[in-house]
């Protein structure tokens, strides 16, 4: 086997790198989660990994991120794209663009990581966090409200594996709340669906705000478990629009603060990058 001189991950939309194998994140919050997942992957004296950022509609690009890393003699690379759930319309789309792009680096993709367990680790704490924003008499009857990014409904002809797997992150989730999910209300619904005139994955996330209010609830704590940092279909289709819906109905609407690089998540993807490289030798 070809000595390897540097190996590479790399995170969501955002997509590729490593030597150091190295990964990336969304570009607004990759300051944070750069360093901490590099430290994790070289920590204990593990393999040294360096951070890249690939992304599909916006700079850098995948194509940048791959060129950058093959005029540093990168051969090899693991691509995690931070989006923990799988679809035909969603993570296999960048992966498409790496294999169109990526000339003579070997790329081993992440495809899914939706029960990773430092991720639902990391969905509980920032729950138990967000259920403190409201008053404490409150807390122990606030409904959480899962969400994540609709898709156009024809993924189910195809048996796309995406509704499922949100359930099951959602399934994990409340065990892992145990006893304070209990008698608590939840509901799951998709936000941010496009604009065009094919149906899209329902139901609705306001629509299930007001199905809430008219049962006579009065909070709910939002839970975008289809996102790991802040962007604009956080900070302005919840934060901005779900609430002032909510409102409108006389709902207190709150949001959990994003997994982010929470040490638990970023721990629990060192390790699925060093496995994802060990299986390919490159270890």
């Amino acid at each position: 086997m070809p000595r390897i001189r540097r190996r590479a991950i790399a995170l969501r939309r955002i997509a590729v790198a490593p030597e150091r194998l190295g990964v990336a994140p969304h570009p607004v919050e990759r300051r944070a989660e750069d360093p901490a997942l590099e430290a994790a992957l070289g920590g204990n004296g593990g393999a040294p990994f360096t951070a890249v950022v690939g992304m599909r509609h916006w700079q850098p690009r995948i194509a940048e991120g791959l060129a950058s890393l093959a005029g540093d003699g990168i051969e090899r690379v693991v691509g995690l794209v931070m989006a923990p759930h799988y679809s035909t319309l969603s993570i296999d789309l960048y992966f498409k663009q790496v294999e169109a792009v990526r000339g003579a680096v070997a790329v081993a993709p992440v495809r899914e990581w939706h029960l990773l367990s430092g991720f639902i680790a990391a969905l509980e704490e920032r729950i138990t966090d967000g259920l403190s924003l409201f008053p404490e008499a409150r807390r122990a009857s606030v409904p959480l409200l899962f969400t994540a990014h609709s898709l156009p409904q024809r993924i189910l002809e195809s048996h796309d594996p995406y509704p499922a797997q949100l359930a099951a992150t959602v399934d994990a989730v409340l065990a892992r709340l145990g006893e304070r999910a209990r008698d608590r209300v939840h509901r799951f619904a998709y936000q941010s669906a496009g604009r065009t005139p094919e149906p899209w994955l329902g139901p609705d996330a306001g629509e299930v705000v007001e199905e809430l209010a008219s049962r006579g609830h009065r909070t709910v704590l939002v839970v975008p478990i289809g996102f790991t940092c802040e962007h604009v279909e956080v900070l302005y289709d919840i934060d901005l629009e779900l609430r002032r819906r909510a409102h409108g109905h006389g709902m207190q609407l709150e949001r959990i603060a994003m997994v982010n690089d929470h040490p638990a998540m970023i721990d629990g993807l060192a390790g699925l990058v060093r496995r994802t490289a060990a299986e390919q030798e490159w270890l």
